[in-house]
């Protein structure tokens, strides 16, 4: 294993596992809107449909899963000593499910009385949360872009948030404020300065230790995270500058920058000792040409904005970025870090290293392909069914079939550890 980590920090695995378990739940049940809704969902981002199944899966799959890889990885990879962290994921995961629970229906059913009550729990799960995380990464003497990564990336987290809380009290109380130019901003803070900037940071690491890569250039990690936090203050800056030329300088540059990360990425990949390519790996290659696709099309509607002006271009970028980038490298992600997580605990049991399985035995391999492949093929017809409606029930079921196959996939994977942890504990009392 790599010789950085502190495993002797890692949470229980109580802490990390109840967001994952949780997170792909929340996806099936976007396919099941999604399905349920049927072609007309897909005609505008602002459809009450196209809303709530924007949050059900940033909210609901993705906040779930990054917030309980936070918890695991702050400690075991830069060294953060987060506190109590079981009382905080057992207060702070609760509160975020109902929270999203509620501002979903709120979307949903054009209720805007729910929003009050969501917003008070979101503050308080996500701010202490923050606080908890902020405090871990600031007083950890560890070093590198990765720390410096996941700082900016808790500081986009708290952007997103604020401004999500003052959209939902707007609605809410009917306040007057610019809703469209607030609502691009918190977008552009929810999957760029939290998510994105989240998963180059923790792909810094990661990549190079489970892929088998070199790392990724120190030029480009060191100027990545500040390059994109300068370009998400000038895309905010764009709720007081109305200027075509102001917009071009920032939006291009932002594009070429995902592209940059996009591509260096495939290139490490493609030049990688291992030339064997299991789930994980391809998941993580699916994102990256995901971020390219999403990066081109960015360009030609920005180029040309008579594209624009058709709706379904934005549901198409959408498409691109939260099933295509986000849910597709988290997937990655967690099918590798759940087993890695049951393998390390099983070996702090205190057993043999030979009474501890192999980390491919968590999850078998033949399931993991199969939930790609049918992932890839939602994907393929979300992004068909931007144009052609017919396909958006059938897009709905085989979202909410993939995001059902791996919440299936990782509960096996609890239950594989279970199984290897009583029959290590068993062993040790007959000695």
């Amino acid at each position: 294993m790599h010789p950085s980590l502190s495993f002797d920090q890692a949470p229980p695995i109580s802490v990390p596992y109840r967001f994952f378990f949780a997170a792909p739940w929340f996806g099936a049940l976007a396919g099941i809107l999604l399905a349920w809704s049927g072609g007309d969902v897909l005609v505008s981002r602002w459809t009450p449909e196209a809303l709530a199944l924007t949050h059900l899966v940033a909210l609901g799959f993705m906040l779930q899963a990054m917030c309980g890889a936070m918890f695991q990885f702050i400690p075991v990879a830069v060294g953060g000593n987060v506190w109590r962290p079981k009382l905080v994921a057992n207060t702070v995961q609760p509160l975020l499910l109902l929270a999203t629970i509620l501002l979903v229906a709120g979307l949903l059913f054009s209720r805007p009385s729910l929003f009050t009550v969501a917003v008070p729990l979101f503050l308080l799960a996500l701010g202490g949360f923050v606080v908890v995380v902020a405090l871990a990464l600031w007083q950890t003497p560890a070093t590198g872009m990765t720390l410096w990564a996941m700082r900016i990336a808790i500081g986009g987290l708290t952007v997103t948030v604020l401004l999500g809380s003052l959209l939902a009290e707007a609605l809410a109380h009917g306040l007057a404020v610019p809703i469209i130019e607030l609502t691009n901003i918190h977008l552009a803070w929810g999957l760029g300065g939290w998510a994105l900037m989240l998963l180059a940071g923790v792909s810094y690491h990661v990549v190079p230790m489970f892929q088998l890569t070199r790392p990724y250039p120190m030029s480009f990690t060191r100027w990545f995270g500040p390059l994109l936090l300068l370009l998400l203050l000038g895309w905010s800056s764009r709720l007081f500058i109305e200027d075509v030329r102001w917009s071009m300088a920032i939006v291009l540059p932002l594009l070429l920058l995902l592209a940059s990360y996009a591509g260096i990425t495939l290139w490490l990949q493609y030049t990688r000792r291992r030339k064997i390519h299991d789930a994980t790996s391809l998941y993580f290659r699916v994102a990256m040409l995901s971020m390219l696709a999403f990066s081109i099309s960015g360009a030609i509607i920005f180029v040309r904005p008579e594209l624009g002006a058709d709706p379904r271009f934005v549901v198409w970028l959408g498409m691109l970025a939260f099933a295509g980038v986000f849910v597709s490298a988290i997937t990655g992600m967690m099918y590798k870090i759940v087993p890695f997580l049951n393998w390390l605990h099983l070996q702090r049991l205190g057993a043999p290293i030979s009474a501890v399985p192999n980390m491919k035995k968590m999850i078998p391999a033949e399931a993991m392909t199969g939930q790609l492949r049918l992932h890839v093929l939602a994907l393929v017809l979300l992004l068909a069914a931007v144009w052609l409606p017919g396909l958006t029930r059938l897009a709905g079921v085989a979202f909410a079939a993939s995001f059902a196959w791996l919440g299936w996939n990782l509960l096996g994977a609890i239950r594989r550890y279970r199984t290897f942890r009583d029959q290590i504990r068993a062993t040790a009392l007959h000695r």
